[in-house]
């Protein structure tokens, strides 16, 4: 996917004029760079000392590191697989090489690499995932379980060829901020783990060229941060990544310098991307996850290191922490909101080990869990490793007494009925920042679930670049659970990570105080002179979700309601009902769909032509599910839709 033009003078607009300046002065820095090969200074005589506490690894759970040790062999054996890609190549990989398209990234000086051409490089996150080196910790976690040198001498053999490979400001692995920041992290914990392997040292401080890519690693990152309207996750894994090595690795003149700013930058971007409730700004759940993790491994690393950090990162982690705590179902599963891209900040863990369960495990550890928290009951490796480098220093700050069930700030909803019903409401702001990348226009959606299982499901992600027509549908309105006007989006997108108008929405209900009877509604002015209302109603003793939608002013216009079920929902319609069947553990359920009689209703499956019918469960993978759409027009009624749980 190249971009045109027009791409960029809508990218423009969305800027201030600081980050204009910003841009300009990077713009600059790129072509000086391009002549200047600055030497890394000599450092001689240096230690890694940011060990792990004994007894560490001997606190982990027999499960976990059984899950951790057979994905290392695994991943000996050459197997993996990325966003629904198998490789069989991980014995000695091709950095350069993407095996969805079968292309190389071009060589050359990095700023002149075009990433976003995917006719070019090739799909450009399947080759940087590999180089994100958490396979490497993996390996790495493995040897300090085992004691079996294989793992920590597949490690320095796969490190040493990555950087004779991938010499700085050369190649696709050096263009954006978020991968080297992302790579010195897992660089810090290979390290930490390999301690005791009598080949450590060598591979590390006493070795030229991993000082020399230390070093310009984390030179580029304090020339090169995410600005504006790019502030969001990348720029706080940029920040993690260089305070991590900044204290782990703090063997050159310029490293003080380096963790101080990136502490600020840490400091300060958490706080920005965080509502006061603690959900991420960004309403995208993973991206939740995914900060959640880097400004944890940040403050055990500071922790580790001595190093002070302001009240205010742990205030927001143990926000984050608890919003997390407060908005799983009861298969500790959080909404599928917005963007979704596998993104990790550390992995030490097998397949299998439960992510979201994990994060509040540690959270547990480093904060206390509060009474209404869900129970965690599986095990992972992470959680002991974090936690034994991490002080136990608990914020003084009020915390919720009870469940929430609303983010005001954020526009979230909860509603919980008996037998695991759970349903997310969506009335919050489009997206973070002008540019909103992370953002679909998924406003007033609902998202509805049964015992963990996707009842009317958020259909996900699937793709980033590459793809412009499956990305279009995945983040469009009619690719969501709720009322789309004249074929149109309730937000106006200027590219694949660009809104250039944002639909603004806002809460009118949000009572869960009967417990008999769950409230919401909310509406907003996307279609303008047209504004979209919503009521949402959970009644506990009948099971059954009333949804209301009415379109307020305007001329008459098309309407198209789209209902997505999961990808275990199996639907029969007819006329406008539909009948709804799923198992989970071995057990049949089913519900009932009565969808608005005042609209004509088909159901489409896997379509391609015009995706629609789809579900993605993980970035790069998808697998047909039932849509519902209801076609028809507005003419000053009101469209209910009533779905009712049986037993």
């Amino acid at each position: 996917m190249t971009m045109s033009a027009g791409w960029y003078l809508r990218r423009l607009s969305a800027m201030g004029p600081r980050e204009v300046g910003g841009r300009t002065v990077d713009a600059v820095r790129r072509r000086r760079w391009r002549s200047a090969r600055p030497v890394c200074p000599t450092v001689t005589g240096v230690r890694f000392t940011a060990v792990l506490p004994p007894g560490t690894i001997a606190s982990v759970a027999p499960d976990a590191a059984k899950r951790l040790v057979a994905e290392a062999d695994r991943l000996m054996a050459g197997h993996a697989e990325y966003f629904g890609v198998p490789r069989d190549d991980l014995v000695d990989p091709d950095w350069a090489y993407d095996p969805k398209t079968g292309r190389r990234a071009p060589w050359g000086y990095a700023f002149d690499v075009p990433y976003r051409d995917e006719d070019a490089v090739g799909d450009v996150k399947q080759i940087w995932e590999l180089s994100r080196h958490q396979y490497l910790t993996v390996l790495a976690a493995a040897y300090a379980l085992t004691g079996d040198e294989r793992y920590a001498e597949r490690v320095a053999a796969h490190l040493r060829s990555w950087w004779a490979a991938n010499a700085p400001l050369r190649g696709v692995h050096w263009t954006s901020g978020i991968e080297l920041g992302i790579r010195l992290l897992s660089w810090v914990w290979v390290r930490r783990l390999l301690d005791g392997w009598p080949g450590a040292a060598g591979l590390f401080e006493e070795n030229p060229v991993a000082l020399r890519q230390i070093w310009h690693h984390q030179r580029w990152l304090a020339a090169f941060p995410s600005r504006g309207s790019s502030a969001n996750n990348h720029v706080i894994a940029e920040a993690a990544g260089q305070f991590a090595a900044a204290c782990a690795f703090g063997w050159f003149p310029s490293s003080a310098r380096w963790r101080a700013d990136a502490l600020r930058s840490l400091d300060r971007h958490l706080r920005s991307n965080t509502f006061l409730s603690g959900l991420n700004r960004e309403l995208a759940s993973e991206y939740h996850g995914l900060v959640l993790e880097l400004g944890l491994a940040a403050v055990a690393e500071a922790d580790a290191a001595g190093v002070p950090v302001p009240a205010t990162v742990r205030i927001v982690l143990l926000r984050m922490t608890d919003a997390l705590a407060a908005v799983v179902d009861d298969r500790l599963r959080p909404p599928r909101q917005g963007d979704s891209d596998d993104g990790y900040g550390l992995v030490v863990d097998g397949e299998g080990t439960d992510r979201w369960g994990s994060l509040l495990a540690t959270g547990d550890a480093v904060f206390g869990r509060l009474p209404w928290w869900p129970e965690v009951t599986g095990t992972d490796v992470r959680t002991p490793l974090l936690t034994a480098l991490v002080r136990p220093r608990r914020p003084a700050v009020s915390r919720p007494a009870s469940r929430p069930t609303h983010f005001a700030d954020a526009g979230l909803t909860v509603l919980r009925g008996p037998g695991g019903i759970w349903c997310r409401c969506d009335g919050g702001p489009h997206g973070f920042l002008s540019i909103a990348a992370h953002a679909h226009a998924d406003a007033l959606s609902v998202e509805v679930r049964q015992g963990g299982v996707d009842v009317l499901a958020d259909p996900g992600t699937f793709c980033y670049h590459g793809q412009p027509e499956w990305r279009r549908y995945f983040r469009s309105t009619l690719g969501h659970n709720t009322l789309q006007l004249d074929d149109g989006d309730q937000s106006v997108s200027g590219g694949p990570f660009l809104w250039t108008r944002h639909a603004r929405s806002r809460v009118l209900v949000a009572d869960t105080s009967d417990p008999g009877v769950a409230r919401w509604c909310a509406e907003h002015d996307g279609y303008l002179p047209s504004v979209h209302r919503r009521r949402v109603e959970l009644t506990a003793g009948s099971r059954e979700l009333r949804i209301v939608d009415e379109v307020r002013g305007g001329p008459r216009r098309a309407v198209r309601l789209a209902f997505h079920l999961g990808p275990s929902v199996v639907a029969d319609l007819t006329g406008n009902r539909a009948e709804l069947h799923w198992s989970r553990d071995g057990e049949d359920r089913s519900a009932t769909l009565d969808l608005p009689g005042e609209l004509s209703w088909r159901a489409h499956r896997g379509e391609s032509e015009q995706p629609l019918g789809w579900y993605s469960a993980g970035f790069g993978r998808k697998e047909p599910a039932t849509t519902l759409i209801g076609t028809g027009f507005t003419d000053g009624t009101e469209f209910t839709t009533v779905l009712g749980f049986h037993g």
